[in-house]
């Protein structure tokens, strides 16, 4: 493959390290808001089909719940899973992508 010019050229990079804690925070805010976008119509389907019985405030009860819980395990899963993969990039040299240089989208200063 030929390239006009050294800028066009793919650059081969390696992810070497992950931060636990950010990486952790983010993916951790992401599931507890995701999981409100599954878990508010099922809640409001289950106290619409619930029966007569004072379980009503069941279904809402989870929709508080079950966010902090994906919050709080969505960051333990993916730290844990950052400190790995920075344990294992010791002997394998992390992961490598390639990328190229946009001009079309770099805005001069």
């Amino acid at each position: 493959m030929e390239h006009s010019s050294i800028a066009d050229a793919p650059v081969r990079q390696r992810v070497t390290r992950l931060s636990p804690h950010q990486n952790g925070k983010v993916f951790a805010v992401l599931m507890a808001a995701t999981s409100l976008i599954f878990l508010l119509p099922f809640a409001l389907l289950f106290s619409a089909f619930a029966p007569a019985r004072g379980t009503h405030g069941a279904p809402f009860a989870m929709v508080l719940v079950m966010p902090l819980m994906y919050l709080v395990f969505g960051y333990l899963s993916v730290a844990i899973g950052c400190w790995v993969y920075n344990l294992v990039t010791r002997w394998t040299g992390g992961l490598e992508f390639e990328s190229t240089r946009d001009d079309a989208t770099i805005t001069p200063p």
